[in-house]
C-alpha cells in the first residue's frame, strides 16, 4: 500500500521523532533537527513508498542520535518496536551507525562508516530506500547552504574531515547502493545531487573513483 494522504501512523511517527529530537538542531544551523526526518518522509512519499518505509524514514536517526540520560539505546529500540512494529525497527537499525561491532569493540568514525556500507548488503529494500532518501536530503541541504553562503568553509567545517571527506562519503554511499543492485527510481536523483556536490566542491574526480 502506497502513501497517498493522511496517515495516523506517519503522524504518530512525526510526533515521536519531534519528542526525541527536541532541542536538537541541524549541524551549523538553527533549523530544528526534525526538519530532516520530515524531509526524508516527503522524499519517500514523493516516490510512493508505503507507510512502513515512510515511518522508518521519519525515525531513522532516533536510535543513533537520541541516546541520553533518559533513554538508553536498548530503551529506544524497545520503544520503536513496541509502537511501530518489528519491521520498522529492523529498517531503522539497518541504517543506524553502530558505535560498537559484534564483539563489543568500539568503532572509530571511519570504521562506523565502513560498517554501515557493509551492512547495506544484507539490508532490506525499504532500508535501502531510507538510506537513499536520507543521503539525498542531506546532500541537497549542503548544496543549498553552499549556494547561499559567501564562505563555503563555514559549511564544510561542520562535518568530520571537512570538504573532501564529506564529498567522498556521499559518493561512497551512492556507489555502494549501486554495487549491491539497488535500482530504485531515487538513484537517478541521488546520482545527480552527488555529482553536483562534487562539482560545487571543485573535485569532480570522485565521480570516477
Amino acid at each position: 500500500m502506497t502513501t497517498t494522504g493522511y496517515s495516523d501512523r506517519i503522524n504518530h511517527a512525526l510526533a515521536f521523532a519531534a519528542k526525541h529530537h527536541d532541542q536538537q538542531v541541524r549541524k551549523g544551523t538553527r533549523l530544528p533537527y526534525v526538519t530532516h526526518p520530515a524531509n526524508v518522509a516527503i522524499i519517500l512519499t514523493r516516490y510512493q513508498r508505503d507507510d512502513q518505509t515512510v515511518v522508518a524514514g521519519i525515525l531513522h536517526d532516533v536510535i543513533e542520535d537520541c541516546v541520553r540520560e533518559a533513554y538508553t539505546r536498548d530503551m529506544l529500540e524497545r520503544r520503536i518496536g513496541d509502537k511501530f512494529g518489528s519491521e520498522v525497527l529492523e529498517t531503522v537499525l539497518a541504517v543506524t551507525h553502530r558505535r560498537v561491532d559484534d564483539d563489543g569493540v568500539e568503532l572509530s568514525h571511519e570504521e562506523r562508516r565502513d560498517d554501515y556500507l557493509e551492512r547495506l548488503v544484507a539490508a532490506s529494500e525499504p532500508a535501502r530506500w531510507v538510506c537513499a532518501a536520507d543521503k539525498l536530503h542531506n546532500a541537497s541541504a549542503i548544496l543549498s547552504d553552499l549556494r547561499r553562503t559567501i564562505d563555503p568553509d563555514t559549511v564544510w567545517n561542520r562535518f568530520n574531515g571537512g570538504k573532501r571527506a564529506t564529498v567522498r562519503w556521499y559518493r561512497r554511499v551512492y556507489d555502494r547502493l549501486n554495487e549491491i543492485g539497488f535500482n530504485g527510481e531515487i538513484m537517478r536523483e541521488l546520482s545527480d545531487v552527488v555529482a553536483d556536490l562534487e562539482i560545487t566542491a571543485g573535485d569532480p574526480a570522485h565521480a570516477s573513483s
